[in-house]
C-alpha cells in the first residue's frame, strides 16, 4: 500500500476513533469523568510508590543507620501514609474497571440497537449489493472487537499514558540530568512505535476485510450444502474457501508479526536504559554531580525499569485498538448509508362513506380504505383503495448503463388478474418489485387508484399489497405469530380464518400444538408447501387489494400444488392480482397474460386470444419453447 493509500488510512482511523470517542463520553460522560479520575488517582499511587523509595532511604533509613537507639515511628508513619496511598489506588482502579464494564456494555448495545434500526430503513438495494455473511459479521466480529477495546484497551491506555505522564515529572523532578537520557529514549521508543505499529495496522485493516470475507463465504455454503453436495461441488468450494482463508492468513500473520515484534523491541530498549541511567548515575553520583543520593538512584533505576512498561502496554494493546477502529469502520459506513428515501405524503386510512356517498376518514376498522391525500391549497381528499394498477411508458434498469424495463405500459383494472410469462431475465420480477417501491423507475410513471404511487407512502403502499413468493421466508416463533406477521393487530380467530381460507388449517391441526407449534430456522421441519400455505394465510390475514404471486407454486409437486392452489384461488377472489408463473396451467384463468421479452411487452391478451395468435404463447403453452 502506497503512502497516499496510508494517509487515508490514518486519517480514516483517526476520524472513526473520535467518533467512537463521541459515543463513550457523550452517553456516559459523568462515568467517564469518574473513570478517568479513578485512573488518574491509580496512576499517582503506583508512581507514589516508586517515588517513595527516596524519600525513605534518604530520610529515614540511612540515617537510622549505625544509630544506637533509633526511633522508628516516623517510619511507620511514612509506611502508614504509603499503605493509604496504596489501598486508595487500588480501590480506584476496582471502581474504573466496573465502570468500564458498564459503559463498555452500554455503548455495545447503542451501537447494535442503532445499527438494527437504520438497518430497517435501508433499500432493498443494500442487501442486493452485500452479503449475508458480511453484514452477519458486522454485528459478531467487528461489535466484538469493539467491547474488547472499551472494556480493555480504552482504560489500559489512559492508565498507561497517565503513568507516562507523572514517572515523566517525578523523574525530572529526582534528576533532571538523568531525564535527558530518557528524552532520548523517549524519542526512539516513539518512533518505533510508530514505525511498527503502522506497519500492523495497515494489515489489522485488511484483517477485518478478511474476516468478514471468509464469514460472508462460509455463510453462503451453509446454506447452499444441498446444492453442493447435489452437483459434487465440494472439492471446488474447499479450493475456494482455501484462497480466502489463506488470504486472511496472509493478513493476520504480518499483522500479527509487526504487532508481536514490538513488545520485544520496546522491552530491550528499556533494558538498555536501564543499563545506561545505571553507568550515567553512577558517574553522576561518584563525581557529585547533581545531588544524586542513593535514594535518588533507587527511586530512579525503579522508574527506569517501569517507565518501559507503559509503552509496552500500549504496545500490546494497539492491536485490540486498531482491529476496533478498523470494525468501528465498517459499522460506520453502513448506519452511514443512506436510508430509503421516501418523499410520499399520501397516507392509507380507515374510512366510511358518508350519506352522500362521499369518503371521510375515521380510527376504527371499517374494512373500507382510502387514499388520504393533502393538496398544496390545504384541501384534503380521499380516493377509494380498490386496486387500480395502471403502468405508462415505463423504462427502468437497476443500472443507468443496463436497462432491464422498456417502455412498458399496462393495466390492471381492480378485480383483474394479469399474469407474467417470460424467460428468466425478462423483467418479470422486477416489475413486482416496482410496484412495492423496492426500486424506483427511471421514466414513466405507476399509477395506484389514479395516483402517482411516488407521492404514496411506502409503508402504506406495501400495506395495501400482498406478497406470496417463491421462497418462503418464515420465522423463530409459533405458526400463529408467523402468520400475524400479515397484520400485527390481527386477533386470533382472524388468524384462524386466514389459515381456512389458505387450506392451511389442515395441516396446522395436525400438529402436535396447532397454533401454538414453534418452529425455527426458517420452518426446515416444515414441507415446501406447508411452508408455502403459511405464506399464503400471511398474505390472508393482512386483506390487501393488490396481490402479487411471485412463482408461488415452482418448487412444489403437483399434489402439494392443487392445495396451495386453492388456498390462492381464494385469495385472489376480489382483488387485483399480479401472477408470475412457470407452469403455464397455473394461468388459464387469467384476465390477461402479458408476455416478455427482454424486458419487453411482445405478447398480451387473454388465454384464448394468444392461442388463436399462435404466437408466442401458443408456442410455450404447446411445449414447441420451452421457458428458460
Amino acid at each position: 500500500m502506497n503512502k497516499k493509500g496510508n494517509k487515508r488510512i490514518n486519517k480514516q482511523t483517526l476520524q472513526t476513533g473520535r467518533r467512537l470517542l463521541r459515543y463513550v463520553t457523550g452517553t456516559y460522560k459523568a462515568q467517564f469523568i469518574a473513570v478517568f479520575i479513578c485512573i488518574l488517582i491509580s496512576s499517582v499511587a503506583s508512581v507514589s510508590v516508586s517515588l517513595s523509595l527516596k524519600f525513605l532511604l534518604d530520610d529515614f533509613i540511612v540515617p537510622l543507620i549505625g544509630n544506637t537507639d533509633p526511633n522508628f515511628s516516623e517510619l511507620y508513619a511514612a509506611l502508614a501514609v504509603l499503605g493509604t496511598i496504596f489501598l486508595a489506588g487500588v480501590l480506584a482502579s476496582f471502581i474504573y474497571t466496573r465502570l468500564m464494564v458498564k459503559i463498555g456494555q452500554g455503548v455495545l448495545k447503542r451501537v447494535r440497537d442503532e445499527m438494527f434500526e437504520h438497518m430497517q430503513t435501508l433499500p432493498i438495494r443494500y442487501f442486493d449489493q452485500n452479503t449475508n455473511g458480511s453484514i452477519m459479521s458486522l454485528y459478531t466480529n467487528d461489535t466484538d472487537t469493539l467491547r474488547q477495546m472499551i472494556n480493555q484497551s480504552i482504560p489500559q491506555v489512559l492508565m498507561s499514558l497517565l503513568t507516562i505522564i507523572v514517572t515523566f515529572i517525578s523523574m525530572l523532578a529526582l534528576s533532571p540530568l538523568l531525564t535527558i537520557l530518557a528524552v532520548v529514549m523517549i524519542g526512539v521508543l516513539l518512533l518505533v512505535t510508530k514505525k511498527i505499529g503502522g506497519n500492523s495496522g495497515k494489515y489489522f485493516v485488511r484483517q477485518q476485510l478478511d474476516i468478514a470475507d471468509v464469514t460472508g463465504f462460509v455463510e453462503e455454503r451453509m446454506n447452499g450444502q444441498r446444492v453442493i453436495k447435489i452437483f459434487n461441488h465440494e472439492r471446488v468450494s474447499e479450493q475456494e474457501f482455501d484462497a480466502l482463508n489463506d488470504r486472511l492468513y496472509e493478513s493476520a500473520t504480518k499483522a500479527n508479526t509487526f504487532a508481536n515484534m514490538m513488545g520485544p523491541i520496546i522491552g530491550n530498549l528499556g533494558n538498555l536504559q536501564f543499563v545506561l541511567t545505571a553507568v550515567l548515575g553512577g558517574f553522576l553520583s561518584v563525581a557529585n554531580i547533581g545531588g544524586i543520593t542513593l535514594g535518588v538512584m533507587a527511586a530512579y533505576l525503579q522508574f527506569t525499569k517501569s517507565f518501559t512498561q507503559p509503552f509496552m502496554q500500549v504496545a500490546q494493546q494497539f492491536n485490540s485498538i486498531v482491529m476496533a477502529l478498523a470494525g468501528a469502520e465498517r459499522i460506520f459506513r453502513m448506519i452511514d448509508e443512506k436510508p430509503e428515501v421516501d418523499d410520499g405524503y399520501v397516507t392509507l386510512v380507515n374510512a366510511k362513506k358518508k350519506a352522500d356517498g362521499s369518503l371521510e376518514e375515521c380510527a376504527e376498522r371499517t374494512g373500507l380504505w382510502a387514499w388520504k391525500h393533502p393538496h398544496q391549497d390545504g384541501s384534503v381528499t380521499y380516493t377509494e383503495l380498490k386496486g387500480d394498477v395502471q403502468f405508462y411508458d415505463m423504462t427502468f434498469g437497476y443500472t443507468d448503463e443496463k436497462i432491464i424495463l422498456h417502455d412498458i405500459s399496462l393495466y390492471a383494472k381492480p378485480g383483474q388478474k394479469l399474469a407474467f410469462v417470460g424467460s428468466t431475465g425478462a423483467g418479470k420480477t422486477t416489475i413486482t418489485n416496482l410496484i412495492n417501491r423496492f426500486y424506483d423507475v427511471q421514466d414513466g410513471k405507476i399509477r395506484y387508484d389514479g395516483i402517482n404511487i411516488n407521492k404514496i407512502k411506502k409503508a402504506d403502499l406495501r400495506r395495501s399489497l400482498g406478497i406470496v413468493l417463491q421462497d418462503t421466508h418464515l420465522f423463530t416463533g409459533t405458526i400463529m405469530e408467523n402468520i400475524r406477521y400479515g397484520r400485527i393487530d390481527a386477533t386470533d380467530e382472524e388468524i384462524h380464518e386466514a389459515a381456512r381460507l389458505s387450506h392451511a388449517d389442515q395441516f396446522i391441526n395436525m400438529l402436535p400444538n396447532g397454533y401454538q407449534t414453534m418452529i425455527s430456522g426458517d420452518g426446515e421441519e416444515l414441507s415446501q408447501g406447508q411452508r408455502q400455505l403459511l405464506s399464503i394465510a400471511r398474505a390472508a390475514v393482512a386483506n390487501p387489494p393488490v396481490l402479487i404471486l411471485d412463482e408461488a407454486t415452482s418448487s412444489i409437486d403437483t399434489r402439494t400444488e392443487r392445495i396451495v392452489q386453492k388456498g390462492m384461488d381464494n385469495l385472489m377472489k376480489g382483488r387485483t392480482v399480479f401472477v408470475i408463473a412457470h407452469r403455464l396451467s397455473t394461468i388459464r384463468n387469467s384476465d390477461a397474460i402479458i408476455v416478455l421479452d427482454h424486458g419487453r411487452i411482445i405478447e398480451r391478451g387473454s388465454h384464448e386470444e394468444l392461442i388463436v395468435k399462435k404466437g408466442t404463447y401458443y408456442q410455450l403453452y404447446t411445449g414447441k419453447l420451452e421457458l428458460s
